[in-house]
């Protein structure tokens, strides 16, 4: 069947209450997330697209790091060069909703849905893992460098700076690590923070 018979005209474009909106990825020009995000919220807005559009995602982490002695934090994005959006894009026959289809091919920015022009909603349980990840990693702040045992890591923060040292352990949870340091002749164990340390 073509794609232009699939999709629901704009008159019949009213969203089902037996129907919930579901979540679909589109594919996004790199480093245009925030902005498509941005767009397609304020558009939903002055265009009363607001039943049809219900939420827009960009999964992030908060992640930190240390540039010349200070920590700094930022957001990353898990997907870079993706949005997910949470719509009524089909109708109760499956078909494609013509006001959302076009409304979301129209925003600058947007290459397209992820999986083609036959756009298929993300299976609730990757949708609840998705969710998950976001709300977790949000209350977290993470290394943006991953470490392991054994990685040469110099201390950048602390009454043990620009020493050089050996990771011996890695806790996750804690968000510290267990750090083999030489000091006079002896091997020093220093518990620290990811962020006080850069790999070498």
């Amino acid at each position: 069947m073509s794609e232009v018979t699939e999709i629901t005209s704009e008159a019949e474009a009213t969203p089902s209450p037996e129907l919930p909106p579901q979540w679909y990825a589109l594919h996004v020009l790199s480093g245009q997330e925030k902005k498509v995000k941005e767009s397609l919220e304020r558009r939903a807005k002055t265009e009363e697209m607001g039943d049809l559009i219900r939420e827009v995602v960009i999964p992030t982490e908060r992640v930190s790091e240390v540039k010349r002695g200070k920590k700094i934090e930022s957001e990353r994005k898990l997907h870079p060069g993706y949005v997910y959006v949470n719509m009524f894009l089909r109708d109760d026959e499956k078909k494609l909703v013509e006001k959302t289809w076009y409304f979301v091919r129209e925003t600058n920015g947007v290459i397209g849905f992820a999986d083609g022009d036959n756009p298929q909603p993300i299976r609730a349980d990757e949708v609840q893992t998705m969710l998950g990840q976001m709300r977790e990693r949000e209350e977290k702040v993470l290394p943006k460098v991953a470490f392991t045992i054994g990685d040469k890591v110099k201390v950048g923060d602390g009454p043990f700076q620009n020493q050089e040292g050996l990771i011996e352990g890695v806790d996750m949870e804690r968000g510290k690590l267990k750090v083999s340091v030489n000091m006079f002749g002896r091997s020093t164990s220093l518990e620290l923070e990811y962020w006080q340390v850069d790999k070498t």
